[in-house]
């Protein structure tokens, strides 16, 4: 007879191929409904294995997974131990909380577990145990020197962009590049700003937050629709040219010469392109920054929040020279700096080849749930088309005409799984579809976010 006295586990009846599965799920369950809280320990994977009657790789593999959910953790000398709960709330107001989804499936996010805590941890050390005093002060609003002559050697190697230290602005991520860029057009009458169309709303309302009109600007197979910023009558454009978010088109050779075209054939016309995820590819060659081809009329944003972590809060602006100190004299009003102990232990990661190692991982890591979330939705839904799969973090999957995908993902989401209809990120009318993020998700969960989103695809709209 087998089962074990911990939250009374029997595997009777479980096939042995489902027994990981079966063990996950069921260790998952008591996190959530509170039977393990978080601090508390699981057995070792042997003695549970044992009182199981299961072999220690069908328990192996449950705590693995559950590890790289973030709901389990190991630690050395204290076993391995309940991290966090799903369905923990998130704070969106002093008084309004929404539950997280069992399974979220929101773009943008990259593989958190995968964070490189212990290449962290010892370029932590070590520039705390060389790190001077001075460097403890309010420090240089541009950033720190060390962190910015790293990027300089990495944005050369990895984008193509030739610039120097005392042109990069580190900055607190994309989203605070895109205010000092509004700040600084709003101060010169400038107000209205060409926009992706689709493009991503969360970069949309930030510029809308800070006065600016963003005039929607159509995008094909080939990215932006260059011939359309005249029509709009604007002056400056967002794009996102290496992976468009949210199709995942990347822009053509003949649409990047038509864009500098556009942009030097006025003298007050800008680009600011936002490389917000291009580091992730899976299946096509790297493609430089647009900034190469005009370093003089082309804004350079970027991030480690998706090769890192969005928490921490480190990003670049590398704009035209006749720009870079009024956007330095403005972060620095706003903030003063970003904060000069992470910037520095980045610099150590980039110059060690720490960084490139950890980009390395989760890009096979990111590959394999994005396999995984394909190989689902050619099982469930085979008929549906998805785009934008050879790079990025997520998938834009088209659905048929007339369906609400905001009804989708409404009832998607009373089905405990998160993800964004692609009207959310249009202006206007448009086809429907869902983008779906899949690398901070397993590819078992991957699978049974699938199984559940699939026939909820094919709903009559109501």
């Amino acid at each position: 007879m087998t089962g074990a006295d911990f939250l009374q586990l029997d595997p009777a009846g479980v096939p042995p191929g489902g027994l990981a599965a079966w063990l996950t799920g069921a260790l998952r369950d008591a996190v959530a409904d509170g039977r393990l809280a978080v601090g508390a320990r699981v057995p070792a994977s042997r003695t549970l294995a044992t009182q199981l009657g299961v072999s220690r790789g069908v328990v192996v593999e449950a705590y693995q997974r559950l590890t790289d959910e973030g709901l389990l953790s190991a630690r050395s000398g204290g076993g391995t131990r309940v991290s966090t709960v799903p369905g923990a709330v998130r704070r969106l107001g002093a008084a309004t909380r929404l539950p997280t989804p069992e399974l979220d499936l929101s773009p943008g996010v990259p593989d958190l577990s995968a964070f490189p805590r212990a290449a962290w941890a010892k370029a932590s050390r070590e520039v705390l145990a060389e790190v001077g005093s001075a460097e403890l002060g309010y420090g240089d609003p541009r950033g720190v020197p060390a962190l910015r002559e790293a990027l300089a050697v990495w944005l050369g190697r990895t984008r193509g962009i030739t610039v120097s230290p005392d042109e990069i602005l580190v900055v607190n991520g994309v989203a605070q590049g895109l205010v000092l860029l509004a700040r600084w057009l709003e101060e010169r009458g400038r107000t209205t700003i060409g926009f992706e169309e689709p493009g991503s709303y969360g970069g949309r309302v930030h510029l809308q937050r800070w006065g600016m009109t963003t005039v929607p600007v159509p995008v094909d197979g080939d990215g932006l629709d260059v011939a359309a910023l005249d029509a709009g009558g604007v002056d400056a454009v967002v794009v996102t040219p290496a992976h468009q978010f949210p199709t995942g088109v990347v822009l053509s050779p003949q649409r990047r010469r038509e864009l500098v075209e556009w942009v030097r054939a006025a003298p007050d016309r800008l680009v600011i392109e936002d490389d917000y995820d291009a580091e992730h590819r899976y299946d096509r060659p790297p493609v430089s920054a647009v900034k190469v081809l005009a370093p003089d009329r082309v804004v350079h944003l970027g991030s480690v929040s998706k090769t890192l972590a969005p928490a921490m809060r480190i990003g670049w602006l590398i704009a035209p020279p006749g720009m870079h100190e009024e956007l330095v004299e403005t972060r620095y009003w706003l903030d003063l700096a970003s904060p000069a102990l992470p910037q520095i232990t980045l610099a150590r990661m980039l110059t060690s080849g720490a960084f490139e190692r950890h980009l390395r991982l989760v890009r096979q890591r990111h590959k394999a749930r994005r396999d995984a979330l394909l190989g689902a939705l050619a099982e469930h839904r085979p008929a549906v088309r998805v785009r934008g799969v050879a790079a990025g973090l997520h998938v834009l999957a088209t659905l048929p005409e007339g369906i609400d995908d905001a009804a989708v993902a409404e009832a998607a989401l009373e089905a405990g799984i998160a993800v964004h209809p692609l009207s959310r990120h249009r202006q206007g009318e448009g086809p429907p579809g869902l983008v779906i993020g899949y690398a901070a998700t397993t590819p078992d969960r991957l699978r049974e976010a699938v199984r559940r989103l699939a026939p909820l695809i094919t709903r009559e709209p109501t």
